[in-house]
């Protein structure tokens, strides 16, 4: 038996209990740093299948990793299991039906992305084991990966310092090798501090701190035309400084999430931002205070490690949907637009066939994608350690992520086919590092190169802490 067939067949035994923990955490839906249930059931799973377990990692209450093997190279296996908020959904239902209103939903695929990436590390433990290989594996079950940024903590304060190599997936509409390619971000909370009063008898005696923070936007709006064409900024309004539009508003916060292709760029229009912010606050009188809520880096990718995870991809091929799962992948495609559908394959370079519900190819290595790019704290995790990254179809070409098509497949066949293949590839991935140390010291070089280069700066401030939240009672 060839070393893929061997690991495959180890996911194969395992995929059920499995596929059972994913629909469990579809289940209960939790956001950034609350995900005690999910994390339980990943601990569970990692002391059932015989790892050695640390909870509480990085002083996070629901990050977990789990080791297995004492010597030799140590693979790193990434999972990830929060939800989003606002996106609750039925599972096998095509169209808006929510389980809870307002209540939160996998709109990322984030219940398959930690089971498949334990699955992948399970059956590589077995595998070194029956063999009598020397070598490690670590599972790292990650918490609060939109807009928490949880691996950039992990990553800044050592926890993969010793990994020769990181692997991890991503839930998709295509079956590919991920490109090094990523926006480095920064979330940035603006608090300003004005003078209340009544807005009718006395307001020359106010000073509108909501009055700042729109003119802040304002002003943020009048950079989009002076940033780089891949920069993207967003913001919320945390306190608006009440409901009573007669008090002028003493207390305001916007939060503005301020991405760019690579950290450099991002930390320049940072300080621009906050420049517009002190602009605002002298134009109302106000003061302003910041503080960073989190940050990302940019994704750099590490080709050798890119090429072993190719060659696997394309042995195992791509994932094999029957006509039951094309059925229900055009049901969900009747809800998107013509748009979204023909933006699915933009990031590999391929137009999108008009008649396909399901991606049924690999992707080559070698393509030119276009179209926007998002941001993902596996980016801090590149910068330390050599890191490869596999999208796997999970869902209908077409469907937009962060929304309730997405939820609403979560949960079905396809899906759990997908994050099967995903373990599949991720975990032959690691067989040939372990078996190929020739390829494991061209990605180290590659890396260490580039560190040279242009050295790791954390875009979270060093004294800065994840901000966790106490398991409610």
């Amino acid at each position: 038996m060839q070393n893929e067939e061997q690991i495959w067949d180890l996911v194969d035994k395992k995929k059920d209990l499995f596929i059972a923990l994913a629909d469990r955490v579809f289940d209960t839906p939790e956001t950034l740093y609350t995900e005690f249930e999910s994390v339980a059931e990943h601990i569970k799973a990692l002391y059932a299948e015989g790892f050695s377990v640390t909870e509480g990692a990085c002083g996070m209450p629901t990050a977990v990793t789990g080791d297995a093997g004492d010597e030799g190279p140590l693979i790193g296996i990434m999972g990830e299991f929060d939800a989003l908020p606002g996106l609750s959904q039925q599972p096998g239902v095509a169209e808006h039906s929510p389980i809870e209103q307002g209540g939160h939903g996998h709109g990322c695929g984030h219940n398959l992305l930690g089971a498949a990436s334990l699955l992948a590390a399970s059956a590589v433990k077995d595998w070194l084991a029956e063999n009598n290989i020397k070598a490690r594996v670590r599972y790292y079950g990650c918490p609060a990966e939109e807009g928490g940024a949880a691996k950039t903590y992990m990553a800044r304060d050592g926890l993969f310092d010793d990994v020769d190599a990181a692997i991890c997936w991503h839930p998709s509409t295509f079956n590919a090798v991920q490109h090094g390619i990523s926006l480095a971000n920064s979330r940035v909370d603006f608090t300003f501090h004005g003078k209340a009063a009544h807005a009718a008898a006395a307001p020359h005696l106010g000073r509108s701190a909501l009055d700042a923070a729109e003119l802040m936007n304002i002003g943020v709006n009048y950079m989009r035309e002076h940033m780089p064409d891949s920069a993207r900024v967003h913001y919320a309004y945390l306190d608006v400084g009440g409901a009573a539009p007669n008090v002028v508003q003493s207390i305001a916060t916007v939060r503005q999430l301020i991405r760019a292709s690579d950290l450099d760029t991002l930390r320049e229009l940072v300080e621009r931002v906050k420049k517009i912010a002190d602009g605002a606050a002298l134009m109302t009188g106000t003061t302003v205070e910041f503080s960073v809520y989190s940050g990302v880096s940019n994704l750099v990718g590490n080709r050798p490690l890119e090429e072993a995870m190719q060659q696997e991809f394309d042995k195992l091929g791509p994932v094999t949907f029957n006509a039951e799962d094309n059925q229900f992948a055009n049901e969900i495609r009747q809800s998107l637009s013509k748009e979204d559908i023909a933006a699915s394959f933009q990031r590999i370079g391929v137009k999108t066939p008009a008649d396909m519900p399901l991606c049924d190819f690999v992707a080559p290595l070698d393509r030119h994608g276009e179209g926007g790019e998002g941001s993902t704290d596996v980016g801090d995790v590149s910068w330390v350690v050599p890191t490869v990254q596999a999208r796997v179809a999970t869902c209908a070409v077409g469907t937009p992520f962060h929304t309730w098509q997405t939820v609403a497949q979560g949960k079905v066949p396809a899906a759990h086919k997908g994050m099967v293949h995903a373990a599949k590839v991720m975990a032959a991935t690691a067989v040939s590092l372990i078996k190929s140390p020739e390829i494991l010291a061209a990605a180290r070089k590659i890396h260490e190169d580039r560190l040279r280069e242009t050295p790791y700066h954390c875009p979270i401030p060093a004294e800065m802490r994840p901000p966790v939240k106490a398991k409610p009672n």
